[in-house]
């Protein structure tokens, strides 16, 4: 896991962009502590920081075929020694045991069809002179990141859009849409708040030619009919996710599983575990946890239960070496771990306090291991999420999550001006963000009203949900040099779970019962029986009352770019309730949301483009 980045100019020469390409570089060393290396060419230079995760001695980068192609590569293929066996057979002789030098040698067999070869996680870019031309591929599912900057003659790209910002030619500028994407609470592929920025949209890759570049999807989901049986399927799944789990423990370094005491991460913690015995060894397992919080612990609709009892459960049921990572207010409050955070996205998405306390909980992994296995996109794929059976959600006209948050306090017209929500005009553009999304939904001929709405809102939740949670997972853990596995997203489980019918999905009494009956045998039947509880938040009112203070800070500071545009009456309104009672989890994510993008356009020196501009009090 690393790393990556470069600069495409065919109008000019790159051999001695040496300086420019180090510096770019040189943004990513937390993605990669334990390597580096850079090379330019007549109108190319590439830069990698690797984080060591297979054959740690070999496999620098970027690293070069003889038949003049140039690679550098993020993430981790997962079937690289079937791959290997298949290009010996074909006459490739190899060098390293590294996944990186396979993934090369696939690229020089079957040039971009090597990208459909893969079962893994992946952002590469590879230079091929013999065609002048740049390739860019990321991952089917988008876990792995990869964005670019159109320039007059080429491209620049990398992981974060620390490495892009590190280049001369690129501006730091947001316009109406750049700001709609950062207030509203969903990831749409391609897109990014810089302006003039984008990602390689997940399951797509991008050619770069002297005058052209050309965007191809190579994957994606289709619907297709489920003709499996109950037990076939359930079969199929614990077959699906024994093999999945097994090679995602392939590393040379220490590996470990995120463990809460929810179903997903128990069921991937017990599958690594059973891999361990057969090795004779012990998985690591992590959960977090605040101080006071299980003793006082207070439930509410999507937490009615403290994690670390059951985290502690599974692991003396499935034998792991368990450890307990406990956070403090004071650590959520540190204004540097705070800055680090933000540093870490590069973006203004935030998750509240969630944000904080995952990147800290991956700092205090990493002191034990450099991979982690954890449960991502299990709620995605077995509809695990309230939004899939609340009725109001199903029927909403827009995206569902979005529906159930505006009714608790998610609203950000609560906190700016009204002239300044009337320039974002943020409903439409919602809304045209909607319509784009269902455009995209396979359909299957025949299906009923109710199982064509769920696929619809599988399908928005896997695209538009999911990669939210997976870039904020990526940054916090790659920002201490921890990569991040997650097993459910293995692009054979998601395409089978995609087309089980909804009817028998929820044919049981919780959530996800097709995933609880594939791993029953392997887990407590407390956690078996446990309804999903969400990430755990802090449950302290001193930290309401430390975040809302900040946002007053902001509100009144002229030299911030939001005080003008902010509602004093906003402000004031949560300023005031958190005095005496608790916000409500997603007012507290409005007000960290409105205190990050003021921080983001801070820190970055972001400029406010297309008319966007201050509002008076009487505007």
């Amino acid at each position: 896991m690393c790393g990556i980045t470069g600069w495409v100019d065919f109008g000019q020469d790159l051999s001695n962009a040496g300086a420019t390409i180090e510096a770019m570089t040189e943004t990513l060393r937390r993605r990669g502590p334990d390597d580096g290396g850079t090379w330019t060419d007549a109108h190319v230079a590439l830069g990698h920081r690797r984080l060591a995760i297979i054959d740690p001695e070999h496999g620098a980068q970027p690293m070069h075929a003889p038949e003049g192609a140039a690679l550098v590569f993020n993430g981790e293929i997962y079937n690289y020694l079937e791959l290997r066996v298949e290009l010996e057979a074909l006459g490739h002789q190899f060098r390293t045991n590294c996944d990186t030098e396979v993934l090369l040698r696939g690229y020089m067999e079957w040039k971009a069809g090597v990208a459909q070869k893969l079962n893994g996680i992946f952002a590469f870019a590879v230079w091929d002179a013999a065609t002048d031309e740049l390739l860019l591929v990321r991952d089917r599912l988008g876990v792995k990141p990869l964005f670019y900057y159109p320039t007059p003659d080429g491209l620049v790209f990398g992981s974060e859009p620390k490495a892009i910002l590190a280049n001369p030619l690129v501006e730091r500028s947001a316009g109406r849409e750049e700001l709609c994407d950062a207030l509203l609470f969903l990831r749409t592929p391609g897109r990014v708040p810089f302006k003039g920025m984008f990602e390689v949209k997940p399951g797509h890759m991008l050619h770069v030619r002297r005058g052209s570049r050309q965007e191809t999807q190579y994957w994606r989901l289709e619907a297709k009919p489920h003709t499996d049986s109950q037990e076939e399927t359930i079969a199929t799944i614990r077959r699906l996710l024994d093999d999945i789990v097994e090679r995602q423990m392939m590393s040379d370094v220490p590996l470990c599983s995120l463990l809460s005491g929810g179903l997903d991460s128990s069921a991937v913690t017990a599958l690594a575990q059973r891999v361990r015995v057969k090795q004779g060894s012990k998985l690591s397992t992590f959960c977090v946890d605040f101080v006071g919080h299980t003793e006082g612990f207070q439930a509410d609709p999507i937490r009615p239960s403290p994690d670390a009892p059951f985290a502690q459960e599974v692991a003396d049921f499935v034998g792991s070496d368990h450890h307990v990572i406990m956070l403090d207010k004071a650590g959520l409050l540190d204004p540097r771990v705070r800055k680090a955070v933000l540093h870490a996205w590069d973006l203004p998405f935030n998750f509240g306090d969630l944000d904080i306390s995952l990147y800290l909980l991956f700092a205090g992994v990493r002191e034990h291991a450099t991979v982690a296995l954890s449960g991502e996109a299990a709620d995605e794929l077995f509809g695990g999420y309230l939004w899939f059976s609340d009725e109001n959600a199903m029927a909403a006209e827009t995206f569902p999550w979005l529906k159930l948050a505006a009714h608790r306090g998610l609203e950000p017209s609560a906190l700016f001006q009204p002239s300044f929500m009337a320039q974002l005009k943020l409903p439409e553009y919602q809304a045209e963000l909607y319509r784009a999304a269902l455009a995209e939904v396979p359909r299957l001929p025949g299906e009923s009203p109710r199982e064509a709405r769920l696929r619809e809102i599988s399908y928005i939740t896997l695209t538009r949900w999911l990669p939210i949670l997976l870039e904020k997972k990526d940054r916090a853990s790659m920002a201490v040099g921890l990569e991040g596995r997650v097993p459910f997203c293995d692009h054979r489980l998601v395409e089978y779970v995609f087309n089980i019918p909804w009817a028998m999905k929820q044919s049981y009494a919780l959530e996800k019962g097709l995933l609880r009956e594939a791993v029953r045998d392997v887990l407590p039947e407390s956690v078996i029986n446990r309804k999903k509880a969400a990430y755990p938040t802090v449950q302290d009112s001193g930290y309401d009352r430390a975040m809302v203070a900040s946002l007053q800070a902001k509100a009144s500071d002229p030299a911030s770019p939001l005080q003008a545009l902010l509602s004093p009456e906003g402000v004031e309104r949560l300023f005031n309730k958190a005095q005496d009672q608790p916000l409500s989890e997603f007012e507290r994510i409005l007000v960290e949301t409105t205190v990050r993008l003021e921080e983001w356009l801070t820190d970055y020196q972001v400029e406010l483009v297309e008319g966007l501009k201050p509002c008076t009090a009487s505007s």
